[in-house]
């Protein structure tokens, strides 16, 4: 789906002449008027065949009448367009669907609506889909405890412990053991060495951490929490780290104190690997606190990545507001979880037979049926379900999606429900100009990235699946007020989708019912879930208490 390429030849310009000029200009018309001379004076039929017959004559009459012509259409030129820079694209007209075009469309701005187009969506854009929850006046407040902040006085002075870290997975995963590990050197009073990002098995991504991320700033952030260093001291170089591979899942504070003290005061250097999920996610409030600050304010991407990101969320903000969907399609999610894409009985068969051959990428539960994942809600939604979701959640048609994830199996024919009831559908190759996306190109993970700020600064945001990526967003967006964010109740939802005897308006109406305390709303952390999906209460208070600064 990338723009292609301008060509790079001359363009000629032609200037289209209306029919009635050329009426006028008609021979029969012409000799009517100029070979019907008076008969009553035979002089005036002498000098007029003349005049006819010198080609000095002809030339002066086809120069005025062309003028005048090319006079009458600039000015229509000018009502319809004024101060049109580009003469040859005056009339380029509104497209469909066009993978071609739609980035130069939307970059630019040069498709002109008509004006009953210009006010239907007018219309679109004050619909009620793109109205945002109530947020009850929550606002990012980190108050660390005077006791943590006493504390941190001598944590960030330690030069004698060393925590180094090896995390795992794509991008958002890496960036969940990212928050684990600076609360984890916080904990041990150990000073953090820059994480060290594994390659990517599956992409074969060799990104290091200050590609993907703002390392500087990283640093500055956490200056008054825990010391980060880019590298061991020369004192530490030639100390052999002591790997640990035991922690358990969901390791208290006090277990990791228990078991890495006595380590890390005797060899100086620690090495964890593989910090998915084991760090508990019921933690002290000032531990909650410090994973926010992470997540949402140490963790920026890196200048680069940003600047591309804010260009293509400008590109897409230019004609309004837009959904980001983030689409859990791709072959390797349909044998994880176990589920059908349900395109047709071949691709059906290609995902049951690479399941056979592997049977350890099922992560899902293996005595579940397809069936039974499915009404479980532990299936992706496929794109028809997510064209029937949102079209029941009042997503006009004239809505402009942005689309973020790997490409689905199954490639367009895939997407088409999609694409053929809201045809404004565009990925971040749609929307990149020529060669903006090469020094990223084979790089999964800063793919990911782009895909992750487009989505975050989106009016509305819904993912087809739960996964990293989707809870990440989804709790950057409650801690930034508490942007729309549809959860889709696939639970609940299903078995309304399979009921073909129910009319279109009252699915619509069920669907409806089901999602109002699913769009964003400021939702409670219960014991269990990760404060950086959940913020609320730890790490946002309500308007009627003061902010105090991190």
């Amino acid at each position: 789906m990338a723009v292609s390429k301008t060509n790079k030849k001359k363009q000629q310009c032609y200037i289209a002449v209306p029919s009635q000029i050329i009426n006028s200009l008609s021979s029969s018309g012409l000799q009517s008027l100029l070979l019907s001379p008076k008969k009553k004076n035979p002089s005036f039929s002498v000098k007029l065949k003349l005049l006819l017959n010198n080609p000095r004559f002809w030339v002066l009459f086809l120069f005025v009448f062309g003028f005048v012509g090319m006079l009458k259409m600039w000015f229509n030129f000018e009502t319809l367009v004024p101060f049109a820079p580009n003469p040859c694209g005056i009339f380029q007209l509104k497209s469909s669907f066009s993978n071609d075009h739609q980035a130069s469309q939307l970059s630019t701005g040069s498709v002109i609506v008509g004006k009953e187009e210009e006010e239907e969506e007018e219309g679109d854009e004050k619909s009620e889909f793109w109205k945002q929850p109530d947020g009850l006046g929550y606002r990012p407040c980190l108050d660390f405890s005077a006791e943590y902040r006493k504390t941190s006085l001598d944590i960030v002075k330690g030069r004698t412990r060393y925590l180094m870290v090896v995390v795992s997975g794509g991008m958002n995963q890496q960036r969940n053991q990212i928050v684990d590990a600076v609360v984890i050197a916080r904990i041990l009073g150990a000073a953090l060495v820059v994480p060290i990002l594994q390659v990517n098995v599956i992409w074969g991504d060799e990104s290091e951490f200050s590609d993907i991320f703002d390392l500087d700033h990283f640093k500055e952030v956490l200056a008054n929490d825990v010391r980060i260093v880019s590298s061991l001291p020369s004192t530490h170089v030639m100390t052999r780290p002591v790997e640990e591979k035991r922690t358990p899942l969901h390791a208290s504070p006090e277990w990791i104190r228990s078991h890495y003290t006595r380590k890390l005061r005797r060899d100086g250097v620690l090495l964890l690997r593989s910090l998915d999920s084991r760090l508990s996610k019921d933690l002290p409030s000032d531990l909650q606190k410090l994973r926010c600050k992470v997540a949402f304010h140490a963790l920026r991407f890196s200048p680069s990545i940003l600047e591309l990101g804010n260009k293509l969320t400008e590109r897409m903000r230019s004609k309004g507001p837009y959904v980001a969907l983030h689409l859990r399609m791709e072959k390797d999610v349909w044998v994880r979880t176990g589920c059908l894409p349900g395109l047709s009985h071949e691709y059906d068969e290609m995902i049951n037979n690479e399941r056979k051959q592997r049977p350890e990428l099922l992560t899902s539960r293996s005595n579940m049926t397809y069936h039974d994942r499915k009404l479980a809600g532990l299936c992706p939604l496929n794109a028809l379900e997510v064209t029937r979701l949102l079209k029941a959640l009042g997503a006009p048609k004239s809505a402009r999606i942005y689309w973020a994830g790997g490409i689905p199996l199954g490639g367009k024919e895939a997407l088409q429900p999609l694409t053929s009831e809201f045809p404004q559908f565009y990925n971040k190759e749609d929307l990149a100009l020529p060669g903006e996306l090469e020094p990223f190109a084979k790089k999964a993970s800063l793919m990911a990235a782009l895909d992750y700020i487009v989505s975050e600064n989106s009016n509305v945001f819904m993912p087809s699946h739960g996964g990293n990526m989707g809870h990440a967003i989804q709790g950057q967006r409650a801690y930034a007020g508490h942007k729309k964010t549809i959860t889709p109740n696939k639970r609940q939802m299903l078995q309304h989708f399979l009921n073909s005897s129910l009319s279109e308006t009252e699915f619509n109406r069920i669907i409806l019912d089901l999602h109002r305390d699913s769009l964003g709303q400021p939702e409670l952390r219960k014991a269990g879930r990760d404060v950086t999906k959940y913020p609320v209460p730890e790490c946002m208070c309500n308007g009627t208490m003061n902010h105090s600064s991190m």
